[in-house]
C-alpha cells in the first residue's frame, strides 16, 4: 500500500497558492446541492476528498472547475478567483452527467473525441497506435460500459491530462465502477508525480480502504475521515 501523502494544509484566511475552496455551498431547487466544504489542494499532491453518494461529489467538482458559481463561498487558483481561469485549467475527469462518456459508444469513439481536443490525430489508425501503446487495443471496438473499470479510469485521466492548458484534475466517484480503489489512487498519484494537483472524490469507506486521509464533503474547514 502506498503511504498516505503529507496532510492537507488548512484552507488560509487570505488567497493562496493552489486550488483553494473557501466555504463554498451551492442551493438546488429541492434542497442543498453542497454544503460548505472546503479544501487546499496544492501541485504535486493528490487531495482525497470522501463523502456518501449524492453529498455534492459533481457539484463540487463543477465548482473547482469554474463551471458552477457556488451559492456561498469561493474557489480561486493562485488566489485568482475567475471562472475563466478554472475553466482553463481545471479538467473535470468522468464527472456523471457532465463528462462521463456515454457508455454505449465504442472506446475507440470516446479516446477519438478526447484526443481532437488535445490536438491530436484522431484518424482510427491514430486512435488504436495510441491505445496500442496503453495495451488496451482489444478494446478499441468495445462499448464503453463493457471495458474494465480500471482500464476506463485510466484512460480517461490520461485523456483529460492531455488537454492543452490543464493543470488541476478532478475525478469525481471512480469507486462507482467498482473493484479496489488502489487502481485509481496509483494513477491519481502518478499524474501528481508528474506536477499536476490532483483531487479525487470517493466513498468514506473508500477513503477507509485506501487508509488515506481525506477532507470530508459538507464539513465547512478541513475536517479528517477517519
Amino acid at each position: 500500500m502506498t503511504s498516505p501523502p503529507p496532510s492537507t494544509p488548512d484552507v488560509p484566511d487570505t488567497p493562496a497558492a493552489g486550488l483553494v475552496a473557501d466555504g463554498i455551498a451551492v442551493d438546488g431547487t429541492h434542497g442543498p446541492l453542497l454544503t460548505p466544504t472546503s479544501l487546499h489542494a496544492v501541485p504535486g499532491q493528490v487531495l482525497l476528498v470522501a463523502g456518501p453518494p449524492g453529498s455534492g461529489h459533481t457539484a463540487l467538482a463543477l465548482c473547482l472547475a469554474g463551471r458552477m458559481i457556488p451559492t456561498r463561498g469561493r474557489v480561486t487558483l493562485d488566489g485568482d478567483d475567475s471562472p475563466a481561469r478554472l475553466r482553463r485549467a481545471v479538467a473535470v475527469v468522468d464527472t456523471p452527467g457532465v463528462s462521463e462518456p456515454d457508455p454505449v459508444l465504442p472506446l475507440r469513439t470516446v479516446v477519438g473525441e478526447e484526443l481532437a481536443m488535445a490536438g491530436r490525430g484522431t484518424l482510427p489508425r491514430a486512435v488504436v497506435a495510441w491505445l496500442a501503446e496503453r495495451g488496451a487495443e482489444q478494446w478499441a471496438r468495445a462499448r464503453f460500459e463493457d471495458v474494465p473499470a480500471p482500464v476506463r479510469i485510466t484512460l480517461t485521466i490520461e485523456l483529460a491530462a492531455a488537454r492543452p492548458g490543464v493543470e488541476i484534475l478532478v475525478l469525481t466517484a471512480p469507486d462507482r465502477h467498482g473493484g479496489t480503489p488502489v487502481t485509481w489512487w496509483q494513477t491519481a498519484l502518478m499524474h501528481a508525480a508528474a506536477g499536476r494537483t490532483v483531487v479525487v472524490t470517493c466513498t468514506e469507506s473508500s477513503a477507509a480502504l485506501l487508509g488515506v486521509p481525506a477532507v470530508r464533503l459538507g464539513a465547512g474547514h478541513p475536517e479528517r475521515t477517519r
